[in-house]
């Protein structure tokens, strides 16, 4: 006697969720890439209408798969929703930073209900957006970076300045102006320095950049018998490929100099260092204002232990803050960098404070 056969049974519970969970998420980061493309135009603002095409034809194969079971909309995790609030009010590298970390974690390459297609995809989108961010990145690399590491090198050095020397057992109105004079000194030092430093920087791009006067005698040369193939030899290229850029460049009396250099025009120096000025005067107050963090307590009249502890916690949120913000830059993970930053600021403080304390027992 033959038995009836089982009737088909759908996804359970279990796997509804999963998708509807992964329907959501779709859904919000199209609308996150939507919201970035409307603040960007040209290229940048194409390039995010596209992800967010994607991002809608992966929305379609989960809406494909729930069928009737799609059910009421399921809230977006608090990192989809935070990403969303961020898009539409900054719009800026930092977003695009968290949206690559986010794109990296994608769990479709391990499930069984997401196409080879889709896996692919996150992961191409993963590069996509590491490449606008980086646009970004160079945008802020010169005058951003004497910010970040100017306030951070504030933040350690004036607080290892400051316990050292209370440490010793000099009075509170000595370690005030021991800490203000150490501002203002760092200060200055890093303004002056970073302005060198960038002004130097350009100066080696001069050198490299060809001559001006040098696109008008192109069109004199002898086209049987000169040396502008070695022009291009020089700066790396193949004797082939030195002769034809020459020969080029000869026969259609090309005049413009950026044409001499091997990969042709050279990107916006000024956009990958900064200026000299902005670099300096970023570099001197974000020194400043973190140098003047460990400070707080004492010009506030207080002293002894209570104003160690609250000057080092005040720095150790600054601290986990710079971290932070230099990771979600570098597109790796915040609170590892914000750890890294508070052990090697809480380090070098330690140490000095200890030694504070050997010289204050050795002095009295």
């Amino acid at each position: 006697m033959s038995t009836p056969e089982s009737a088909p049974t759908g996804p359970d519970e279990r796997t509804l969720r999963r998708w509807r969970r992964y329907l959501a998420d779709e859904r919000a980061e199209a609308s996150v890439y939507r919201d970035l493309a409307r603040r960007r135009s040209g290229e940048e603002r194409e390039i995010l209408s596209a992800l967010a095409e994607a991002e809608s034809r992966h929305e379609q194969h989960w809406l494909d798969l729930l069928g009737d079971d799609v059910g009421k909309p399921v809230g977006v995790g608090f990192r989809s929703r935070l990403l969303g609030w961020l898009a539409r009010r900054l719009g800026s590298v930092f977003i695009l930073a968290l949206v690559q970390r986010a794109e990296s974690r994608s769990p479709y390459a391990d499930d069984p209900d997401a196409t080879s297609e889709m896996a692919a995809d996150e992961q191409i989108h993963e590069e996509v957006v590491r490449a606008l961010a980086e646009r970004g990145r160079n945008r802020l690399s010169g005058t951003f970076r004497a910010a970040v590491f100017g306030a951070n090198d504030g933040l350690v050095s004036n607080l290892s300045l400051v316990l050292g020397v209370g440490a010793s057992g000099v009075a509170t109105h000595v370690i005030l102006l021991t800490g203000v004079a150490g501002l203002l000194a760092g200060a200055l030092s890093m303004g002056a320095g970073e302005f060198v430093s960038v002004h130097s920087q350009r100066e080696l791009l001069a050198a490299s950049t060809p001559n001006p006067e040098v696109g008008e005698a192109i069109g004199k040369l002898n086209v049987k018998a000169n040396e502008l193939a070695l022009v291009f030899r020089s700066r790396g290229m193949t004797e082939r490929q030195a002769q034809t850029r020459a020969a080029r460049l000869i026969w259609g009396m090309h005049t413009d100099t950026a044409a001499l250099s091997a990969d042709g025009p050279s990107s916006d120096e000024h956009e990958a260092i900064g200026t000299g000025m902005g670099a300096a005067l970023s570099s001197f107050c974000f020194f400043a204002s973190g140098a003047i963090v460990p400070v707080i307590p004492y010009l506030f009249g207080m002293s002894g232990l209570g104003a160690v502890a609250l000057s080092a916690g005040l720095v150790g949120i600054a601290l986990v803050g710079t971290g932070a913000v230099v990771g979600l830059l570098s597109g790796s993970s915040p609170w590892k960098r914000a750890l890294r930053q508070l052990a090697i600021g809480y380090g070098a403080a330690a140490v000095t404070y200890l030694l504070g304390l050997l010289f204050g027992v050795a002095a009295g």
